[in-house]
């Protein structure tokens, strides 16, 4: 699978700890769905998206800091191999992941609670409750600034910017440690300037 090759590129070549994520992302969005992925078994599923909302993303102004997010990575390994799992996805205890040392307690948690919220987006998207989908959104950053401490002031300021707008929940995406912030714009509500849409281009493909 293309999106495997992209994924050993980045590791072996580039020397950066990514997932498969990004790279079927590129290759499978289109308009009209999210995407929900298992990146264990790739398994893909097409969760309409709502046409009623505006999706929009605004730069930082600060790019990723690749350190960090290497880091977090090395902090979530060692977490699992405390707790005795292959990763923290397989970590269902929250009362065991407290007992882990500091900050390995703070990662795990993160990982484990934010793959919950992705599963809870995926059904509040399918009922069409918005407002749970923001609220979603708005947990998600807060456990990344606070558990996973991936945030920088920069991104702080942009996700206040866009709350400040109307905006009914943001968090920031990608690696961390700069980077865009995401934000979910009820109906009437104007994107704020210097902020973008988010739409599809064309597909990646193999060169």
């Amino acid at each position: 699978m293309e999106s495997l090759l992209a994924q050993r590129s980045e590791n072996n070549l580039v020397g950066a700890p990514v997932g498969v994520m990004d790279p079927l992302a590129s290759s499978l969005a289109d308009e009209h769905t999210a995407v929900f992925i298992d990146t264990r078994s790739l398994r893909i599923e097409r969760i309409p998206l709502p046409r009623d909302v505006e999706i929009a993303i605004i730069d930082s102004g600060v790019s990723h800091a690749s350190g960090g997010y290497a880091l977090r990575r090395q902090e979530c390994a060692m977490a699992a191999k405390l707790l005795g799992v292959p990763q923290l996805r397989d970590a269902y205890a929250l009362d065991k992941i407290e007992q882990l040392p500091e900050p390995l307690h703070k990662r795990a948690r993160h990982v484990v609670s934010e793959n919950a919220r992705v599963d809870a987006t995926a059904a509040a998207l399918e009922a069409h409750d918005l407002e749970r989908v923001a609220e979603l959104l708005d947990e998600s950053h807060a456990s990344l600034r606070d558990d996973y401490e991936a945030s920088v002031p920069e991104v702080e300021r942009t996700v206040a910017k866009l709350k400040a707008a109307g905006a009914a929940g943001a968090r920031m995406v990608g690696g961390g440690f700069g980077g865009s912030v995401l934000a979910l714009l009820p109906p009437g509500v104007a994107r704020p300037e210097s902020a973008l849409a988010v739409a599809p281009g064309p597909p990646a493909r193999l060169l």
